[in-house]
C-alpha cells in the first residue's frame, strides 16, 4: 500500500498539479492540506474522475484537510481533534483505510512566536498528543500523515541558525514532536534515511527551491503495528518544480501487506 500527504496550498488552484501527480505517482490513500476551500467548493467530482473517493472537512480561505483512496471512499472515523469544542479549525480528519486508521493533519503555524499564535500551537500539539497516545493504546495499525509544521532536527532545515525563533523550529515545538515519538511512534522518512538532508518544503521566495534551500515540515508517524510493514519512504520534490505547483512536494511511504518478521519466518 503506499499512501502519501500532500499540502496542495489551495485545492482548487494547483488541481491540475494534483491530478497530475496523481495519475503519474497512483497512491492507494493521499492525505491533503491547506484545501483553503469551504465544504461546496471541494473538488469531489474531478477527484472521482481521477479514480479517487474522497472525505474532506474545509474552512473558506484558510486551513482544510482532506482523506482521498483510489477506488473507493475512505471511512469517516473522526472530524476535528477532540479537546477542545471551541476550536474550529479545519485542521484534522481521520479515517479508517483497508484496515489502518489514518489520521490526516494540519498543524498550525504559530509565527509570530512568542504570541497568541504560538500559543494556540503548543495547544493544539497537545491536544494531538493526546489523542496519539488514545490511538497507540487502541492497538491497532494507525498513521499520522501531514504538514506537521516544525523541524524535528537540524538536519531538516537549511540553515538551522537562521531559524531559531521561528515557530517551526523553537525548542517547544521541537520537544512536543519529540515528546510524541517518544510515545512510540517511528517518523518513517527518517528511520529510512536516517542521515540525509530530505526536504518536503521550499519556498515561493529567493529562488528556495533552485537553491535547495528547504525543510523537512511534512512527515509520517507510524505506530507499531504500522511500522512492522514500512518497506520504503521518499518526497516527489520534482513535483515542487512543476509549473504553479504547491510549495511542498509529496512525500510516501509504502507499505508490505505481511510485517518484515512474520515475512522473514514464513521463508525460513
Amino acid at each position: 500500500m503506499k499512501i502519501a500527504t500532500y499540502n496542495v496550498n489551495g485545492v482548487n488552484g494547483r488541481l491540475p498539479v494534483l491530478l497530475r501527480w496523481l495519475a503519474e505517482a497512483r497512491p492507494d490513500v493521499v492525505c491533503l492540506q491547506e484545501l483553503k476551500a469551504p465544504e461546496e467548493k471541494f473538488p469531489a467530482l474531478a477527484i472521482e474522475e481521477a479514480g479517487y473517493g474522497a472525505i474532506w472537512h474545509g474552512q473558506k480561505s484558510w486551513n482544510g484537510v482532506a482523506i482521498l483512496r483510489r477506488g473507493d471512499k475512505p471511512i469517516e472515523t473522526r472530524r476535528g481533534l477532540p479537546g477542545d469544542p471551541e476550536d474550529v479549525h479545519s485542521r484534522y480528519i481521520e479515517a479508517a483505510v483497508e484496515g489502518i486508521v489514518v489520521g490526516c493533519l494540519y498543524l498550525p503555524n504559530g509565527n509570530p512566536a512568542p504570541g497568541p499564535k504560538f500559543d494556540y500551537k503548543l495547544r493544539w500539539f497537545q491536544r494531538f498528543a493526546e489523542h496519539a497516545k488514545s490511538l497507540l493504546a487502541a492497538k491497532i495499525p494507525v498513521v499520522l500523515a501531514g504538514d506537521y509544521n516544525v523541524m524535528p532536527t537540524e538536519l531538516d532545515v537549511y540553515k538551522p541558525e537562521r531559524w531559531v525563533d521561528d515557530a517551526l523550529f523553537r525548542p517547544e515545538v521541537r520537544k512536543a514532536f519529540h515528546d510524541v515519538v517518544g510515545q512510540g511512534w517511528t517518523d518513517a522518512l527518517r528511520t529510512l534515511h536516517p542521515g540525509e538532508k530530505i526536504y518536503t518544503f521550499w519556498d515561493y521566495f529567493r529562488n528556495a527551491y533552485g537553491r535547495d534551500a528547504g525543510l523537512r515540515i511534512d512527515h509520517f508517524l507510524l505506530n507499531p503495528e504500522v511500522a512492522a510493514r514500512l518497506s520504503a519512504a521518499g518526497v516527489d520534490r520534482e513535483v515542487r518544480g512543476w509549473e504553479k505547483s504547491s510549495d511542498h512536494a509529496p512525500v510516501w511511504i509504502e507499505l508490505d501487506a505481511v510485517p518484515a518478521k512474520r515475512r522473514k519466518s514464513k521463508t525460513t
